[in-house]
């Protein structure tokens, strides 16, 4: 079978977390990618973050040695993407403003350009009302840090066309990730099991029951979770995690994904995990 057609001019749009962590994947597969964001102070740190991850993941023997690297340009304006072999929107978790972004760039992409929403629960057919082809539009679930977690979560919407799934599942080939694809649903599966699960720990260390470190070391050692729901949390970022239990509730309305007190009061403590050095642990300083 031959080598699936490598996409040469990947748009990402949103140098976050993990619109830099999707880049640095993409670019470290021999993908050449185009960042855009609204300030250039913004592409800045994201150029350093690209590099950083870059490097960590060669340390760690986490990305192909037998490619050339993608070549990395930056840009503050989205009709960046007109000629877009494939666009990857991976701005913050906010439905209102994935879709306002959504439909500002399909209304300039190529009528056979895949446009792919990276969501951790966002329905993709609540955002397909507002794009110009609702059919080229699908989601993807990319998991932090996207160098070392080799599979990804695809979301075909009710309106996603063959041609679309088809595209962006060859372009994961490409960067060397699995790829399971599940249906549109609020949460979907991954952010369905684990965030309500992550806000029933902080519910456990906010009664006492054990501290933030034992919750983790029990769910290791016990049930064989990688990190710890805690860890993973600060890892997620806890200011992401209760914006999407808040999604998660405003959607399905299980009492579980309501972000339960001490997550909130973290959020507002500026406790956000790893990016701001504090979370249930302690960083020393921020690593964002």
């Amino acid at each position: 079978m031959p080598a699936p057609q490598q996409s040469r001019n990947v748009v990402v749009l949103g140098a976050g977390v993990m619109g830099t962590g999707i880049t640095a994947l993409a670019l470290g597969s021999g993908v050449s990618v185009t960042l855009v964001d609204v300030t250039e102070p913004i592409l800045t740190r994201a150029r350093a973050d690209v590099r950083r991850q870059l490097r960590h993941a060669r340390l760690l023997d986490a990305l192909p040695d037998d490619r050339t690297p993608g070549t990395l340009t930056t840009a503050l304006e989205p009709s960046a993407a007109r000629d877009a072999d494939a666009v990857i929107e991976a701005i913050t978790e906010d439905a209102a403003l994935k879709a306002k972004v959504l439909a500002e760039v399909s209304a300039l992409l190529r009528p056979d350009t895949p446009l792919i929403t990276n969501t951790s629960g966002i329905p993709v057919d609540e955002l397909a009302a507002s794009v110009a082809r609702p059919g080229r539009l699908l989601g993807t679930h990319f998991m932090n840090p996207t160098y070392l977690i080799s599979m990804v979560e695809v979301v075909r919407g009710p309106r996603t066309d063959d041609t679309a799934l088809t595209t962006t599942m060859e372009l994961l080939e490409v960067m060397r990730r699995k790829a399971v694809v599940v249906a549109d649903s609020p949460g979907f599966v991954t952010s369905r099991l684990l965030h309500p699960m992550i806000n029933d720990a902080a519910r456990i260390v906010s009664e006492g029951t054990a501290s933030a470190p034992d919750v983790d070391r029990l769910m290791e050692g016990c049930l064989g979770h990688p990190t710890g729901p805690l860890r993973t949390a600060d890892l997620i970022g806890i200011d992401n995690l209760v914006d999407a239990l808040d999604a998660l509730y405003e959607r399905t309305g299980d009492e579980r994904s309501r972000p339960c007190d001490l997550l909130r009061a973290k959020v507002r403590a500026g406790e956000l995990g790893r990016k701001s050095g504090r979370g249930f642990y302690d960083y020393g300083e921020s690593v964002s």
